[in-house]
């Protein structure tokens, strides 16, 4: 089995390094550093990606030692039909640990084809550091390694306008490009750079804030030698991931040109405002994910690929994003939720990504409030009635929460005061020292757990009362019957 590197391979670099990447984890190789590939490979943008290590510890030497180069495979559901494709992602040139490679760092701020900048630092990367100096090679924050960086190439190129660059931060957190801007604006002040480099900053960079999703699962151990057995070669920076991709950019139309997706089949859209597709995106699939939990779990399945193949729990997914959700998304036309509601079912029953319902679990009562109370609300507003499957679902989030069912232990995964209340509260139930209209009731009243008190909702704490005894006596399947 052949090691991979430019040499075995036959695949020396091509292009000019125009990319600038904070990060070289699974997500980003598998996601942008694989659509930049296929730019490369389908239109005429030919750039290469130096990639950055943003923090101390390790320098991705394997992604040094196989000269940037790693295969990709992605396996989905498509309108029913497995796809899966193994490929060999060319796009990355070069790794610098700036801890080590400081100079070498600025260095790529001098290159004049350089232009865009991504980055994937997780949600706590985007932040402001009084502890970062001028000074430090590096800084410790990733913002203020950057504004080092862009201070670098605005001196270099004494201001010139056409020397900005454009920044597509991935990191899951709302307006992400403003936020980015913002903390490299700070540390500009706070370092008392010129306002000459902050207008350059304001006026000929472009901070856009972006929407991400792909499932990305990492090393395939399970399959890692059928792939490799495929390939020919041997690969440690194997990367496995879904099919499905989604990028959503809130760009200028002239950055829509110069980047070419248009021309490729690559799943990026270019749109002036982000705020209705983050709703979409949490109100169908994390949603969905949230509800399908305590009611697959309950039901006596384990993963979402298994609830996906039990008629009862997806009927109640679909009926649930169809009839419940789907009338509160007033943004988008019709057929565009539905598009994305089967497209989101058809990412849930997927049988190569192992996706156990436990680990969806974490924190399941602020994902409620969170993805399901708004299309809740909503809906009770529009309807004058309740939306059902979410109560149902919302009731099996309560009985999930007393950790235990059927006399096996769930191993709940929350804030120790949500999982303290249901604790006492189950508990009274179970020494009668209350009712489970009590317990109900509490529940629903908790706006700390809830977000709002929802005991107004006519019918409710009987509605949930019902379906806890009936979970509890005759099972899940049997509740899906009244709804």
């Amino acid at each position: 089995m052949k090691t991979v590197n430019r040499t075995t391979t036959n695949k020396p670099i091509q292009y000019p390094e125009r990319i600038l990447q904070f990060g070289g984890g699974n997500f980003l190789r598998a996601f942008c550093d694989w659509m930049i590939d296929v730019l490369n490979k389908q239109t005429d943008f030919g750039g290469s990606i130096v990639v950055v290590k943003p923090t101390k510890r390790g320098d991705y030497s394997e992604l040094r030692e196989q000269e940037g180069l790693f295969h990709v495979a992605l396996d989905g559901v498509r309108n029913g039909t497995l796809v899966s494709e193994v490929t060999l992602v060319e796009s990355i040139s070069s790794v610098i640990q700036p801890y080590l490679e400081w100079e070498a760092f600025l260095a790529t701020a001098e290159l004049p084809e350089m232009r865009y900048i991504i980055s994937n630092t997780t949600e706590a990367g985007i932040k402001f550091s009084e502890q970062d100096q001028i000074t430090d090679t590096p800084p410790h924050e990733f913002p203020a390694k950057l504004t080092l960086w862009l201070h670098h190439r605005f001196t270099h190129f004494n201001g010139a306008a056409n020397k900005g660059c454009v920044l597509l931060p991935c990191e899951l957190i709302e307006d992400n490009g403003d936020a980015l801007r913002k903390t490299i604006l700070a540390y500009a002040t706070k370092w008392n750079l010129s306002y000459d480099f902050q207008d350059w900053i304001t006026e000929h960079n472009h901070f856009c804030s972006t929407l991400v999703d792909r499932i990305v699962s990492g090393y395939p151990k399970d399959r890692a030698n059928e792939i490799e057995e495929k390939t020919g070669f041997n690969d440690p920076l194997l990367v496995a991931g879904e099919e499905y991709h989604s990028w959503i950019i809130k760009a200028p139309s002239f950055i829509q040109k110069e980047l070419p997706f248009s021309k490729t089949n690559l799943n990026v859209q270019f749109v002036d405002a982000l705020s209705s597709y983050r709703e979409m995106k949490v109100r169908v699939l994390n949603g969905a994910h949230t509800s399908l939990v305590p009611v697959a779990y309950l039901s006596g399945l384990r993963t979402v690929k298994e609830s996906m193949d039990n008629e009862l729990v997806k009927n109640h997914i679909l009926e649930l994003l169809s009839t419940e959700v789907k009338p509160t998304l007033v943004d988008f036309s019709e057929q565009e939720i539905d598009t994305f509601i089967n497209a989101v079912v058809d990412r849930f029953k997927n049988p190569t990504l192992k996706h156990f319902l436990i680990d969806i679990a974490l924190n399941s009562t602020s994902k409620f409030k969170t993805r399901l109370l708004p299309a809740f609300t909503e809906y009770s507003q529009l309807n004058g009635h309740f939306p059902k499957r979410i109560a149902f679902s919302l009731a099996c989030l309560i009985r999930f929460y007393k950790g235990e069912f059927e006399g096996q232990t769930i191993a709940l995964n929350d804030d120790k005061t949500i999982l303290d209340f249901f604790k006492e509260q189950w508990n009274k139930v179970d020494s009668e020292t209350q009712t489970l209209a009590d317990l109900v009731k509490n529940v629903l009243s908790n706006e700390t757990i809830l977000g709002e008190d929802l005991t107004h909702h006519n019918g409710l704490i009987s509605f949930i009362e019902k379906a806890l005894t009936t979970i509890e006596n005759k099972g899940v399947a049997r509740f899906f019957k009244t709804i």
